[in-house]
């Protein structure tokens, strides 16, 4: 039977719509607050995203998680960001992220050299760099240099500044400030430590991007953790509002231009439909904050300044819906589907498995004119009592906010703009959803349609790469629980799989003493995080839970006000030349628990 819908009859879910995580029953398992995201590319730069074995010219925008993998060619560099933590990588470099989520950033460096500018680590945190024969565990915000020979013979790690131990061999061994180290072997590690060697060529231009981040005067309004602040000085300017306080305002953009209009749709689990904006400053404010329309110009309205704002796919309301299908005819002979950007006062309830406190979070993280209360009640309103006859959004009735496709363009990762379809004000009033399954992601939709492929690839594939672990890998998780349905490849004419599970991980043995799992001095114990599986496409359902569950009295922590002191801002000074320093010889290291006791007996 068809439902009449008219735009005060909203589907208020967000991208991930009808994506469903698959976990144990009636437990609930919010997604990551946070992913990666490659932001600058000089040269051949590709990725392979989890589940494919082709590479693909890489997309800057195209958010980066948990069994993704990164490669820097011949005569090439990129710059990857997670949250304010910069990582960079070298020629002939290639990184894979093992795990990506709140508390762990785990990668296994599988050949080349990165810089890792940490930022800001919070108590809690793993920040870990896996090699051939090496875990490198960063244990106070700093700069570091690692490079990971092809070949396997060995680990160079040069501490610029900040503090971080090494796992490998069944010890472990504390890196200082000012120094570079050498690690040779697998099954026992032999090193050479000596002072830090001055800045090459790729540090200089490190810092050089450095500079770029630390003088952005963005960060006056958008927190650091917000990826992407940086470039919107370049691209646009901030004024104020009365209202919603300092907005940021695109310059250049074309007639006729709106919010969500000019990039496509890809799928990314655990999320779902993720928004891949066009722009090179599309990133944060398609990922956070909300959009506002004054005297007929579109700006960008951040969150306030807090501690890890929690990322969202797109802040959008899709036309349609009501919980079961979110394809609309607009009569005349079109149905397809429809989307608008959510205002300031909006409230954003994901359509992706998360709990009341996660809904919470993204919201109050992302829009300063939004409280506690309005969040729950709208939460209570749709997702406990399925009533959406009493929401209503800024933009779901403007036809220039609205924005419409075929069904093919939004699960075929085409290009939006060129195939936008223009709404009147008469088919918005006489919108109504269509009766058809639903928007379920196919194989073209998980990479641009106009992406292609890459002969930019590593000589060895990644998962033939050994790595020493001290955090279990998520990626080795997540592929094994991928169902058929979820797994993809890459358009490619010569097909394509799943990736199988990674068989070189080593797992770290700790030290007698020492148990399982248990971090480095200087850090805090934090349980691996294991990865979940990938989304399975079903009819939107929103999570089942008792309704007193639901609507009990919880007690809302306010997020932490970000200062510009908690992260570092201001690198150190270059050093052009070593400081002479006798060379040490090798020997084997010394554990660093056995230093410890060696200072108690003198």
């Amino acid at each position: 039977m068809k439902r009449t819908c008219s735009l005060s009859l909203l589907a208020f879910f967000l991208t991930g719509l009808f994506a469903v995580v698959p976990g144990r029953a009636g437990a609930q398992e919010d997604p990551p607050g946070r992913v990666a995201r490659l932001n600058y590319i000089q040269g051949s730069v590709s990725y392979q995203v989890s589940g494919s074995q082709d590479w693909v010219k890489a997309d800057p925008n195209r958010p980066l998680t948990t069994g993704d993998n990164l490669w820097a060619d011949q005569d090439s560099r990129g710059e990857v960001h997670i949250a304010s933590t910069a990582i960079r990588l070298a020629s002939n470099t290639g990184i894979s992220f093992l795990t990506l989520d709140d508390r762990t950033a785990q990668l296994q460096l599988a050949q080349g050299s990165v810089e890792v500018h940490l930022r800001h680590l919070a108590a809690g945190d793993d920040f870990e760099i896996d090699t051939h024969n090496l875990a490198l565990t960063l244990t106070r915000a700093g700069q570091y240099v690692i490079q990971a020979d092809p070949s396997g013979a060995s680990t160079i790690i040069i501490v610029r500044s900040g503090e971080a131990q090494v796992t490998g061999g069944g010890e472990s061994y504390d890196l200082r400030t000012g120094e570079q180290y050498t690690f040779t072997g697998t099954e026992e590690l032999t090193y050479d430590a000596q002072a830090a060697p001055g800045t090459d060529d790729f540090e200089e231009w490190c810092q050089s991007r450095d500079a770029r981040e630390d003088n952005a005067m963005s960060a006056r309004y958008v927190s650091r953790d917000v990826d992407g602040y940086y470039d919107l000085d370049e691209y646009g300017a901030w004024e104020p509002n009365p209202e919603y306080g300092t907005m940021w305002f695109p310059t250049g953009v074309a007639v006729g231009w709106a919010p969500y209009r000019f990039g496509h749709w890809v799928y990314v689990a655990p999320w779902g439909w993720t928004w891949v904006d066009d722009a090179p400053w599309g990133f944060a404010p398609f990922h956070y904050g909300r959009w506002c329309l004054v005297a007929g110009r579109w700006g960008w309205v951040p969150g306030p300044l807090v501690v890890r704002p929690v990322y969202a796919p797109a802040l959008v309301g899709f036309v349609g819906g009501g919980g079961f299908s979110f394809a609309v005819s607009f009569g005349g002979g079109f149905a397809g589907v429809a989307w608008f950007p959510l205002g300031p006062r909006d409230v954003f309830v994901p359509a992706y498995r998360c709990s009341p406190r996660y809904v919470q979070n993204i919201n109050i993280t992302n829009t300063r004119v939004v409280n506690v209360t309005q969040v729950t009640n709208v939460y209570n309103t749709v997702v406990v009592n399925r009533d959406v006859t009493h929401v209503n959004y800024m933009y779901g009735r403007e036809t220039n906010s609205v924005t419409a496709v075929s069904r093919e363009t939004f699960v075929g990762a085409r290009p939006v703009g060129p195939a936008a379809m223009r709404i009147t004000s008469d088919q918005i009033a006489r919108a109504r959803v269509v009766e058809s399954a639903p928007v379920a992601p196919g194989r073209a939709s998980y990479v641009s349609s106009t992406a292609t492929i890459s002969g930019a690839r590593p000589p060895v594939p990644f998962s033939q790469r050994p790595a020493v672990v001290r955090l279990n890998p998520a990626v080795e998780t997540q592929q094994r629980q991928m169902s058929p349905a979820a797994t993809f490849a890459a358009p490619s004419s010569t097909g394509g799989g799943t990736t199988a599970t990674r068989p070189g991980f080593r797992p770290f043995t700790p030290p007698s003493g020492r148990a399982t799992g248990q971090a480095p001095s200087g850090g805090a114990a934090v349980s691996p995080q294991a990865g979940g599986g990938a989304a399975r496409t079903t009819a939107l359902q929103p999570s089942p839970q008792p309704q007193a569950q639901q609507q009990r009295s919880m007690r809302y922590t306010p997020p932490v006000k970000a200062r510009e002191e908690m992260y570092d801002v201001h690198p150190p000074a270059r050093r052009t030349e070593s400081q002479p320093q006798p060379k040490q010889e090798e020997k084997r290291a010394e554990p660093s628990h056995q230093r410890e006791e060696s200072k108690h007996e003198h």
